[in-house]
């Protein structure tokens, strides 16, 4: 039978079994892939495609990899499916988001627990009504390093909770620019009243890929640290937010998450 597919090179990463670890982190953004291999050992570009710019280095001895996943679920699912592929089982999303509960600022770091399916990709793996949700064991380090990297002051702080996947980025920002405005507005306010945390694109993708990948005895375990950029309610509010661009601090916590994941998994 002909098939575009070749079983040794992945087809859109254009990776094979042994360039990438276990372990791997996954921003968005291309351009923020080396700025995170920086913090690898002997770190290398194994192969750059489309939005796909991926490094592996190593981390406490254990070979880590970088890859992006570009904006939204769909190009998000077709990484993680495809390092699967090659040899990869434990992934942190590291990216950044709009606030929405009231209690995070602008440079909060948010630990996304579970996701709330807002989005088309997961449908694609996931049946209606089952839940989006990261893996405890990476959830669990990612608490412990935003601890580790946090203070308790506004902007510099971490929440561990539920955040809103979409698809659309203006659905967001700019809701009365949509035919269906008033449905996106109405949902967003339940979201709101909910308590989720802050709005992102990819961790729902992310995590139901992961969920249905797990089976016994490979267990796939996903996880995310998001940046909050800003606060979309506090700013309808006119209330005081901190608006940043800088993800150092998500993409430190990231790196050691994989640290203490790996001390654990070397345990085990």
């Amino acid at each position: 039978m002909a098939t575009i597919m070749n079983e040794n090179e992945r087809f859109h990463l254009k990776i094979k079994k042994g360039d990438v670890g276990r372990y791997v982190i996954l921003p968005g953004d291309p351009g923020r892939v080396p700025k995170i291999a920086a913090y690898l050992d002997n770190a290398v570009q194994i192969a750059q495609n489309r939005e796909y710019n991926i490094y592996s280095g190593y981390l406490n001895g254990e070979k880590v990899s970088v890859c992006s996943t570009g904006i939204g679920g769909p190009s998000a699912a077709i990484a993680v499916e495809e390092l699967i592929d090659s040899g990869a089982d434990t992934f942190i999303r590291v990216g950044t988001s709009g606030g929405i509960d009231l209690s995070v600022f602008g440079g909060d770091l948010i630990i996304a627990e579970a996701a709330i399916r807002a989005e088309g990709t997961s449908y694609e793996y996931l049946p209606q009504g089952y839940p989006s949700v990261a893996d405890f064991a990476v959830t669990t380090a990612l608490a412990d390093a935003a601890k580790e990297l946090s203070g308790a002051e506004p902007g510099n702080r971490y929440h561990v909770g539920v955040v809103h996947s979409k698809d659309s980025f203006y659905g967001e920002v700019n809701p009365d620019g949509s035919a269906v405005g008033e449905n996106i507005k109405s949902r967003w306010d339940s979201y709101f009243k909910c308590g989720c945390l802050t709005s992102e694109m990819e961790c729902a993708a992310i995590y139901a890929v992961g969920l249905v990948r797990s089976v016994f005895p490979k267990k796939i375990r996903c996880g995310g640290v998001l940046t909050a950029l800003w606060n979309a309610e506090r700013s309808k509010r006119d209330m005081p937010d901190n608006i940043t661009d800088d993800s150092t601090r998500g993409i430190k916590c990231a790196i050691r998450a994989v640290e203490l994941l790996i001390e654990k998994d070397k345990l085990n």
